[in-house]
């Protein structure tokens, strides 16, 4: 019994002392604290813990610890490279990992030394600055994995890899390369993983890199590849990946490729290939995708068939034909859309197709009717049959589709009626049966749809009511029923409605409804072409979000009311009615009398102004010279007196231009002020060497601003002035008066993210200036996050408190309310300490505490405003919760974005879905379920 307790607690003691056996080698421990002298701001500190095998990021060799295996500093937001030689002399290193820093050179010394390193198996300098030509590697004769990823690195590639005997991974994606896709990859030819992919290589790609039968994956995407894929490709026997999206390749694809027996995945989309092997695809295959291509020709059977196949997509091609009568019975995905297909959907196709959540055959030359066989799919989301010359009724066995989210038939020759049971499909976020023939009536029982975002059925025959129960559907976004003989009462219509609301060339009539005064959110409302009478109510001027009111051909009279300069009114076609400014219709001699009237009164009115305003001038004059005495007199300020001032920064530069005198001669006047947050005002301080600077000043008084001891304030202060990232607004001086502290940053001409975006200096940012801002934003929020002592939270994380060096240079600033405001010195208001509204996470209302993730989610709000050009409330909306509705669906989220940014080019609109599939996952409602700002990093990162 005592032997089994003592083992017990030898147990416990173990797992709460872990034993740590030997000692590390004196050479490698003198090196590792000499590297963290080196270091500041790491989190390797040897005065807290002095075995270096226990700092972060360093692996030992278990259970002895006698030696260092792998060094992470990934995300340490180094800059300064020098001390990377020294840990060279570390000779038992097996991977190196310094991704996600500020680095932009390495030292030649580092590749003679380290290239002695006969175990060191991986290199990554990912994610960095690094510039200039790729590095010669002579040695690493041991080195399997090389990633330089991420970075500017330029020039040709020829023979710097060449020696590298060993290598089995090289990524060089996302530089700026030139000249011909390397191949020369190692000379024993065991590459694996090779990855170059948003570079700028040209020409073919050689032959040569057909002949490493290792290869695994090939990712040479987003370059300027052109020629034939190399028909040495086909013995690559073990691939499983080959990527070559947004090149130039053009010609056939090789016959053979498609059959090659790992190959899992194949991506060539937006190339120019014009013709598809006659082979059957391999057993392997998962995802086929020649999107974008000039493809003719017929879709063979066999290429649909692959046992394992999941996605397809050919859409945007020119292939003609039927579609093909057997598929695979485990696609998920099958998209044909944009092509020249014809004849009839083949009945058979989606039987036995238990699997399949995606069809989309729109824009093509399909006839015949809808088959009800497609009702047997229980799984499909999304249907997409528009812009056919589809005929015949719905099919009833579509009501079966219970988990149909998208169903667009536009553009077609459909006629009945709208299924009576059309609300079992209740997860319904799109229907769109717009420009068919349909008849009868709206059926009531569409208000079981109520997840519905977009409901269109323009452009048919349907008659009767609008359904009562209409208003239920509390998540319509946009409602158009225009082009149809509705009549009747209009009833309340859903108060989200923003987009649109049409209902033109009915046939409604009386006045215009008061349920309509509601719509604070709506954008357009079309009601024209009816038979409305009587006066345009006051309410439609008051709508707040209105930007387009069309009234035309209708029986309307009388004054418009006065609608806000941005609303577009359109009112032809009812000729009693008038805007103000217009002169009143003349029906009678009686009006016309009236008419006179009215003129006389005004000019009398004019001439009485106009002689007051003459008196007044000569008045004026004469006391000009008095006022402007007086008003000089009053713009003189005193400069607040300084207690003390300290200057942060080691910048000989910064230390020379910045007088504490003149700067505070700048914040007496308010004429300096360029910019206010919730906390604080920022003035612009010109120096006398003529360099500008920031002064933020923080009023000393305000009760929520702990700064009652000037000791503390310093002590906080001086320790985030040691901070170091080019993304963060970094304090270089502060000034303390008797009432304010004063702080001291790096002028940004550029302004605010929302001054560009929305503001005063609103410019049309391209995308590479809002993703380079993203990811600026996000490795300062991540370097704030992952500070060893504490984390650094932001209370006010915006788009006003992120300020812009150049138009790709982004700077968070106020990072030190955190250390400078007591929460519980608040006067209640929600969003006092949270921040500015829209950005305040939605659980800071029961838990009253800023926190990582309530940072990740105002960061998702910054991202969703680079995204869609809105701004953090749009429109009475929280741009948060309006994104959220809009996202039910994947392929619903184009809509979202920026069109006039979208639109440039495929590769801009998928890195700009990509890059909201992030800022979702930050907004995420519950904050257990936001990633951290280190994982937000590298998802944006990996988006280019």
């Amino acid at each position: 019994m005592k032997s089994s307790i003592y083992g017990i607690s030898f147990f416990f003691l173990f797992c709460i002392f872990p034993l740590v056996s030997g000692q590390l080698a004196s050479n490698q421990s003198n090196t590792m604290i000499t590297v963290s002298h080196q270091l500041a701001n790491s989190s390797w500190n040897v005065e807290k813990e002095q075995n270096p095998c226990l700092w972060e990021g360093v692996t030992c060799n278990a259970p002895h610890n006698d030696s260092i295996l792998s060094l992470s500093l990934s995300g340490f937001g180094l800059s300064n490279s020098s001390f990377l030689p020294l840990l060279c002399q570390i000779n038992s290193l097996q991977s190196l990992d310094f991704s996600s820093n500020l680095f932009n050179s390495i030292p030649v010394e580092f590749f003679n030394t380290c290239g002695e390193i006969d175990g060191l198996k991986s290199l990554n300098f990912s994610k960095n600055k690094l510039v200039g030509s790729l590095p010669t590697f002579q040695k690493f004769a041991g080195l399997e994995s090389l990633d330089l990823s991420f970075n500017a690195l330029n020039g040709s590639i020829d023979s710097q890899l060449n020696g590298l005997s060993a290598l089995k991974s090289l990524n060089l994606s996302c530089n700026n390369f030139t000249g011909s896709v390397p191949s020369r990859l190692g000379k024993s030819r065991v590459l694996e993983q090779l990855e170059l992919s948003m570079n700028r290589f040209t020409g073919e790609i050689a032959s040569e890199i057909g002949e490493h039968g290792n290869l695994i994956k090939i990712d040479l995407s987003e370059n300027h590849l052109n020629g034939f894929i190399p028909e040495s490709f086909v013995n690559l026997t073990k691939l499983e990946t080959l990527i070559l999206s947004s090149n130039q390749l053009h010609g056939e694809i090789p016959a053979g490729l498609l059959g090659i027996t790992t190959l899992q995945r194949f991506s060539a989309n937006q190339n120019n290939f014009v013709g598809l092997p006659s082979i059957t695809t391999s057993m392997s295959l998962k995802i086929l995708d020649l999107s974008y291509n000039k493809i003719a020709g017929r879709i063979l059977p066999q290429l649909l068939l692959g046992s394992n196949l999941q996605t397809v997509d050919l859409s945007y091609n020119m292939l003609t034909g039927p579609v093909p009568v057997n598929i695979s019975s485990s696609l998920v995905r099958l998209r044909l859309g944009s092509n020249n297909l014809s004849g009839q959907i083949p009945s058979t196709s989606f039987v036995s197709s238990p699997n399949l959540t995606y069809l989309e055959l729109d824009n093509n030359s399909l006839t015949g009717t809808i088959p009800p066989q497609i009702g047997s799919n229980p799984k499909l989301a999304l249907l997409n049959l528009a812009q056919n010359k589809l005929n015949g009724t719905l099919p009833d066995e579509l009501l079966n589709l219970t988990q149909l989210e998208v169903l667009k038939l536009q553009l077609n020759k459909l006629s009945g009626e709208i299924p009576n049971q059309i609300g079992r499909l209740n997860m319904l976020s799109v229907l769109n049966v717009s420009w068919n023939s349909l008849n009868g009536i709206i059926p009531p029982s569409i208000s079981n749809c109520g997840k519905l975002i977009n409901l269109n059925l323009q452009n048919n025959g349907l008659t009767g009511l609008i359904p009562d129960a209409i208003g239920n559907l509390k998540f319509l976004l946009e409602l158009r029923l225009g082009e149809n003989k509705l009549h009747g009462r209009i009833p309340d219509m859903p108060q989200k409605l923003q987009i649109s609301l049409n209902l033109s060339f009915n046939n409604f009539d009386g006045p215009i409804p008061k349920t309509l005064s509601e719509l604070n959110d709506l954008e357009v409302l079309d009601l024209s072409n009816n038979s409305f009478s009587g006066e345009v109510p006051d309410f439609l001027g008051t709508l707040s979000s209105l930007s387009q009111l069309v009234l035309s051909n209708n029986q309307l009279y009388g004054v418009l009311p006065q609608f806000k300069r941005n609303v577009s009114v359109y009112i032809d076609g009812n000729p009693q009615l008038h805007r103000p400014q217009d002169h009143p219709p003349v029906l009678s001699k009686k009006g016309k009398s009236v008419g006179v009237t009215i003129v006389i009164t005004f000019a009398a009115a004019v001439l009485a102004v106009v002689v007051v305003a003459i008196v007044f001038l000569l008045i004026s004059r004469r006391l000009s010279k008095v006022n402007e005495e007086q008003l000089q007199s009053l713009e003189v300020f005193s400069p607040p007196r300084v207690i003390q001032g300290n200057m942060l920064t080691a910048n000989g530069v910064h230390r020379s231009n910045i007088d504490f005198t003149k700067a505070m001669e700048a914040v007496a006047s308010p004429a300096n002020i360029v910019l206010k947050t919730r906390f604080s005002t920022y003035y612009k301080a010109m120096m006398p060497s003529g360099a500008s600077y920031y002064v933020k000043k923080l009023n000393w008084s305000d009760k929520i601003f702990q700064l009652g001891s000037p000791d503390k304030f310093e002590q906080e202060i001086e320790a985030l002035g040691k901070l170091s990232n080019s993304n963060i607004m970094i304090p270089l001086a502060y000034v303390l008066t008797v009432d304010s502290a004063y702080l001291f940053y790096e002028f940004s001409p550029k302004g605010t993210l929302y001054d560009i975006l929305h503001g005063s200096l609103k410019s049309s940012l391209d995308w590479a200036s809002r993703y380079s801002i993203a990811v600026g934003v996000a490795q300062g929020l991540a370097f704030l996050h992952g500070c060893t002592s504490s984390p650094i939270l932001l209370i006010d994380l915006s788009s006003r408190s992120i300020v812009l060096k150049s138009l790709k240079e982004p700077q968070v600033g106020d990072i030190e309310l955190c250390k400078v405001i007591d929460p519980s010195k608040s006067n209640g208001s929600l969003s006092t300490v949270a921040g500015s509204v829209g950005y305040i996470p939605p659980e800071y209302a029961y838990t009253m505490r800023v926190t990582m993730a309530g940072n990740v989610y105002s960061f998702g709000v910054v991202l969703l405003e680079l995204l869609t050009g809105k701004a953090a409330v749009s429109e009475g909306t929280e741009l948060a919760k309006w994104v959220l509705g809009n996202s039910v669906r994947p392929n619903k989220l184009d809509h979202i974005l920026d069109f006039s940014i979208s639109r440039t080019s495929l590769v801009v609109r998928n890195q700009m879905l990509a890059v909201l599939k992030v800022a979702l996952a930050c907004v995420s409602v519950t904050p257990e379920s936001r990633p951290k700002m280190k994982s937000v990093l590298r998802m944006i990162l990996n988006v280019r």
